[in-house]
């Protein structure tokens, strides 16, 4: 049954777990949409976001599986976490990230973080671990700033919002 949900959210890019349900009963499984949602959330189905009509960015595969990591060093997440001392001062983390093996790479706490800072890290960590296949992020601002790779690099994927929460 996991194959055909995988297959239908292919095929059908824009449906969700609920219409899948609906289409699978219509072939005869009895399935549950709760079992359905289980097994969407497991193989990190998800359903793209609208497109605008101008300017569009993604490609109109209908694609809806994320890239999953598959080994270590394949691809690494950064992000920003903001926090207060206990005098009310702003402090912002940079964590660093394997996703395959879960292992914190760097946490570097300072009051104020740049794009250079967030460069020169990554190439600290380039030279100790080698250089990863992906690199996620979701700070648009800091990751399309004039001194990092930007878009043009293929290094770079973009993050969904839900997976920042994995980092704090």
């Amino acid at each position: 049954m996991t194959k055909r949900v995988v297959e239908l959210a292919s095929q059908y890019g824009r449906y969700w777990y609920r219409r899948i349900t609906a289409l699978l009963w219509r072939e005869g499984w009895v399935v549950n949409h709760k079992r359905v949602e289980r097994i969407w959330r497991r193989e990190g189905l998800k359903v793209p976001r609208k497109q605008p009509k101008r300017g569009r960015l993604w490609l109109n595969d209908g694609s809806c599986i994320r890239l999953r990591p598959e080994y270590p060093n394949h691809v690494w997440t950064y992000d920003f976490v903001h926090d207060r001392t206990h005098d009310g001062k702003p402090i912002r983390l940079l964590t660093v990230l394997d996703e395959y093996t879960r292992e914190s790479l760097a946490i570097d706490v300072e009051r104020k973080l740049n794009s250079d800072h967030v460069l020169h890290r990554l190439a600290q960590l380039f030279a100790d671990r080698g250089v990863p296949k992906h690199i996620r992020s979701d700070n648009g601002l800091t990751a399309e700033s004039r001194s990092s790779p930007g878009h043009t690099n293929p290094l770079w994927v973009p993050k969904m919002p839900y997976q920042a929460a994995r980092l704090s």
